[in-house]
């Protein structure tokens, strides 16, 4: 997923099989300041929340849209909502996943295809492991279990719900981050992100 050719390649592999649901989970973080991150790494993150989950949804809509049926579920974040200090790339990626999935499923109304997005929280994965974040304090904090989290995205996805944030402590960070001010939502994001013994 974070190459054009990885893309076709799956795009090749599915050929002409009807796909009825499409989960796009496909997602990479990168702790750390934005000064001191390999660019490689970054245009890793871009292609692989953004330009591969892109290019797919597009593929899989299209034959979904003739058929007039299906359902689509893309892995946003509760991080889309939070200017990310010290995670600004990932941030980023997850705001733009998070304004797409709404702004697609939007298009596609009368199509009889469904577009959810599943927003998580933290969640005990190898993510922060393959960020560099465990040495902060999001890293070393209690996650979701990602069961949890799959059963609330599929669950969301049959019944062709918009959006959904999962769990109570991250429905209140996503208020939360609605009103404060962006500058304080940042610097509440950079205590959890910020790398141990930097300041």
């Amino acid at each position: 997923m974070a190459s054009v050719e990885g893309v076709l390649h799956l795009i090749q592999a599915i050929g002409e099989r009807e796909v009825d649901a499409l989960m796009a989970n496909a997602g990479h973080g990168l702790g750390g300041s934005f000064l001191a991150q390999d660019f490689d790494e970054i245009l890793h993150v871009i292609n692989t929340n953004i330009v591969g989950t892109v290019h797919l949804v597009q593929h899989v809509a299209r034959g979904m849209v003739a058929r007039a049926r299906g359902r689509i579920l893309v892995t946003g974040s509760v991080a889309g909502f939070i200017p990310g200090s010290f995670q600004a790339v990932y941030n980023g990626t997850k705001a733009f996943i998070d304004s797409f999935s709404i702004a697609l499923r939007n298009e596609l109304k009368g199509t009889d295809v469904t577009i959810s997005c599943l927003m998580p929280g933290p969640t005990e994965t190898d993510f922060f492991e393959r960020a560099d974040m465990v040495a902060t304090r999001v890293g070393q904090a209690p996650k979701a279990d990602p069961a949890d989290v799959a059963r609330i995205g599929f669950e969301a996805m049959l019944k062709g719900e918009a959006d959904v944030v999962a769990g109570l402590k991250n429905k209140l960070e996503v208020a939360l981050s609605k009103v404060m001010p962006s500058q304080a939502v940042a610097q509440r994001h950079r205590r959890l992100a910020e790398p141990r013994g930097q300041k």
